[in-house]
Order: structure tokens, then sequence, then C-alpha cells
């Protein structure tokens, strides 16, 4: 068993992340999960992830804490508020928006 304390997670910059401050709570390195990882991601007004629509091979899925973001792909457009959740399959390339004036936190599990 290995816990987390909030107070003592260290941020990562997140590639092609913008203004938005991304931790990571588990994962190999921090609790030794082999299957997945687990971070927080918190959104100011008009930040997001830009991922130009680039494919991935992995699995996420995305729970939103607080606030709204919005997730698109080449041929939806999702409007997740809090507590909605979302699958993005391997291979479905997206991108995230925080659209509103107040920040969003939106936890992210990814299988490695």
């Amino acid at each position: 068993m290995k816990a987390v304390k909030f107070s003592e997670v260290n941020p990562y910059k997140a590639l092609l992340h913008f203004d938005c401050s991304t931790l990571k709570l588990h994962g190999t390195e921090e609790t030794g999960a082999t299957k997945f990882w687990m971070g927080m991601t918190h959104f100011l007004p008009n930040g997001g992830a830009d991922y130009a629509y680039e494919d991935s091979p992995s699995e996420k899925i995305y729970v939103v804490l607080e606030g709204e973001v919005v997730i698109e792909t080449k041929t939806e457009r999702v409007v997740l508020k809090k507590y909605d959740s979302i699958f993005i399959p391997p291979f479905e390339g997206r991108s995230i928006i925080n659209e509103t004036n107040e920040p969003a936190t939106m936890l992210v599990v990814v299988n490695y």
C-alpha cells in the first residue's frame, strides 16, 4: 500500500498543455503502479491541451471535479461539467479547453 499526500505531490510539465498545472498522483515512479497512471490537472480560464488531434495508443479517462471543460475530437465536441467523465479510446486524438471564466479541475487516468 502506498498513500499519496496531495500536499507532497510535485507538478510536472505536460506536453502541449497551456495555462494549467499538472500533477502526477500515481504511476510507476510515484507509487509503483504498473498498469496505469493517475494525475490531476487544474486548467485556468482558456487553458487546455492542444493535441492537434495527434493519436495516442493509450486509453484515457477524464473526470471533471470542478468547473467545465470541452473535449474535441475530429468528429465530436463534448462539454463536461462537474462529475461528468469521458473515456478516450486508443488512437482517438483530442483536444481539451476550458472555455469558461472559472478554473476547472480534471482527474486523468491513463494506461501505460
